[in-house]
């Protein structure tokens, strides 16, 4: 069952979902949270003729609720596959066991197009214990179907053949960063990235710069556990996942708890360390928000005062099902530089055996303060020279600062 593209305005959609749902949970109005939750809600009869749907799905199919309520079923909104599915798998699934959980179906919309979803069904029963309604939950999951395709495309290439495999390196290594970096209006952003030896081997460091929602970005950087295929295949699968899990959670932390239970169910014994970082503007004053997982803390660097870590230490993300993470906030000044890096810099070995190690980072970004590119550039530069040329890990370094 093949989607085609939704316009742009679903993630709008989506989003104005969620402020409304948020709303009317403020306002405590029971009514409002069914319409405007932020997943489509619709109750059918026994027989699949819809009885009753919130807004939430019409808005995202397009639908008015005159046109579903008493005249269609369930089964007729979907694509001719669905429709297959639905009678030789689902249905009899319900009828078995009375709930269906995460069933990928494609919706098609009032304009044509297809809506992929997730979908979520429990059989309530009348005093006899007879079927008398289905009550469905229905998830967009377009961005999950995306990820998974992004994936699969990702494995394939993985499996070329062995002639290619320098070249396929290089194409997923490029993958794990962003293109071009986003401009963050009143920031300095900056990064620096270095594969391991020459670069034909695929690692797991990767980093990434959103904007979640206006004067609110989110900044990621993490290195998953090994190298190959299997770890390029988690690390994609990591760094889209706090994409999606930032737009829902606000903290930092709600999103490592996210992405450490799909790694749990990912089937793969692969784990990660990430930092998340969310900025925020507010009154004319940057915050940054920062929680661990496992990974080396952000470092401060502030005029006049020594560099400084900050935040607290949290568990290996995908690695024990009940982890600890928290978030610390801190306001930044004009002039603030905020540093992110992985274990690259400061595990990095000289010919000699000797390690980079944290006092020595600490007490360079003391003798070179600088603007966001200064300090991302140099400490890239300074690491591999360290390294006589020829890193043994994968370096990422990102800055970001407050222009003074």
């Amino acid at each position: 069952m093949s989607a085609t593209s939704r316009p742009a305005s679903g993630d709008a959609d989506s989003n104005h979902a969620l402020e409304d749902f948020l709303g009317a949970l403020a306002g405590d109005d029971p009514e409002r949270l069914y319409d405007r939750a932020p997943c489509g809600y619709l109750t059918t009869t026994a027989d699949g003729l819809i009885a009753k749907v919130n807004q939430t799905f019409l808005t995202l199919t397009g639908y008015h609720r005159g046109h579903l309520v008493g005249a269609r079923r369930f089964v007729d909104l979907l694509t001719a596959g669905g429709r297959i599915y639905h009678e030789t798998h689902y249905a009899p699934l319900l009828q078995m066991h009375g709930s269906a959980r995460e069933i990928a179906l494609d919706v098609v919309c009032a304009d044509g197009s297809r809506l992929p979803v997730l979908v979520n069904s429990v059989v309530e029963l009348d005093g006899s214990g007879r079927p008398s309604a289905i009550r469905t939950a229905v998830f967009d999951a377009t961005q999950r179907r995306e990820y998974e395709r992004e994936l699969l495309r990702e494995r394939q290439r993985a499996e070329e053949s062995e002639a290619h495999a320098v070249a396929l390196a290089r194409t997923l290594q490029q993958s794990f960063i962003p293109p071009a970096h986003p401009r963050i209006p009143g920031l300095e952003l900056a990064a620096g990235y270095r594969p391991a030896g020459s670069g034909a081997e695929i690692g797991g460091d990767f980093y990434d710069a959103f904007e979640v929602s206006a004067n609110d970005w989110c900044l990621v950087i993490g290195d998953v556990c090994g190298k190959g295929v299997e770890a390029a295949v988690v690390t994609s699968l990591a760094r889209y996942t706090v994409r999606a899990a930032a737009v829902r959670q606000s903290l930092p932390s709600g999103a490592l708890a996210t992405l450490n239970e799909v790694l749990l169910h990912h089937g793969s014994d692969r784990f990660c360390t990430v930092t998340v970082l969310r900025l925020r503007l507010q009154d004319r004053r940057w915050t940054a928000t920062v929680s661990c997982g496992g990974h080396p803390l952000p470092l401060l660097i502030r005029r006049s005062e020594p560099p400084v870590g900050f935040g607290r230490p949290g568990s290996l993300v995908g690695l024990v099902d009940e982890p600890e993470f928290s978030d610390t906030t801190i306001e930044l000044r004009p002039g603030d530089v905020v540093v992110v890096y992985t274990d690259g810099v400061t595990e990095a070995r000289s010919p000699e055996g000797e390690f980079y190690d944290d006092e020595r980072l600490v007490a360079w970004l003391a003798e070179h303060p600088g603007s966001a590119d200064a300090v991302a550039e140099g400490i890239l530069r300074e690491v591999v020279e360290f390294q006589s040329g020829r890193p043994r890990d994968d370096i990422a370094v990102v800055a970001v600062a407050v222009p003074g």
